[in-house]
């Protein structure tokens, strides 16, 4: 089976391979000549990744998968949630927003927030949405070199390492994104 990973991201595209069975052929938009950006106009990660995944499903005609991921911290009210990737405004870099982040946490003792991924599939003629979350802890300050975004200040529970002092491996093991990966590969082998 082929499909296309609608992602400009090479950490997640990693993250995915890592995941999915070897008899699932995963193409990157790169491997498809794809450059254009495809902004994200929706209020939720299902509608996000929707967008994207029926974007290129409608250009190539080849069954898609999109994800749109974020992390939601309950004392900021599950800010920066579908922001994530751009909570630092047009400054948007991992390193701003995970300062942004940090700066609106300083003075606050519920640390407690979870990553949620969307990943959705276009196939003809069908539309599913499949979604992974993880709770755990924001730290206060960064650790790790491993993975990117908030990696580095989240620390999921049952762990002491941050997710960014984890293995790709380890990683993919219990991150939200591998969550939902594996609900996905679940029904591709089913169906």
């Amino acid at each position: 089976m082929k499909l296309i990973f609608a992602t400009g991201n090479q950490h997640k595209l990693m993250e995915v391979k890592k995941i999915m069975p070897s008899h699932i052929e995963l193409l990157s938009l790169k491997d498809i000549d794809f450059t254009e950006d495809i902004e994200e106009t929706g209020k939720t990660l299902e509608e996000n990744a929707l967008l994207k995944a029926k974007t290129i499903y409608d250009k190539t005609g080849i069954s898609c998968i999109a994800d749109d991921s974020g992390l939601l911290v309950d004392a900021l009210n599950g800010e920066p949630g579908v922001y994530s990737a751009r909570y630092a405004g047009p400054e948007k870099s991992d390193e701003n927003n995970t300062q942004k982040l940090l700066k609106e946490l300083h003075t606050s003792n519920n640390r407690h927030a979870h990553f949620k991924t969307v990943i959705a599939l276009v196939t003809p003629g069908k539309e599913i949405l499949f979604d992974g979350k993880i709770e755990g802890q924001i730290i206060t300050e960064k650790r790790g070199a491993n993975g990117f975004g908030y990696d580095p200040i989240f620390v999921p529970n049952g762990f002491q390492q941050t997710f960014a002092e984890l293995s790709l491996d380890e990683k993919s093991k219990i991150s939200h994104r591998a969550l939902a990966v594996k609900k996905l590969i679940e029904y591709l082998n089913n169906n």
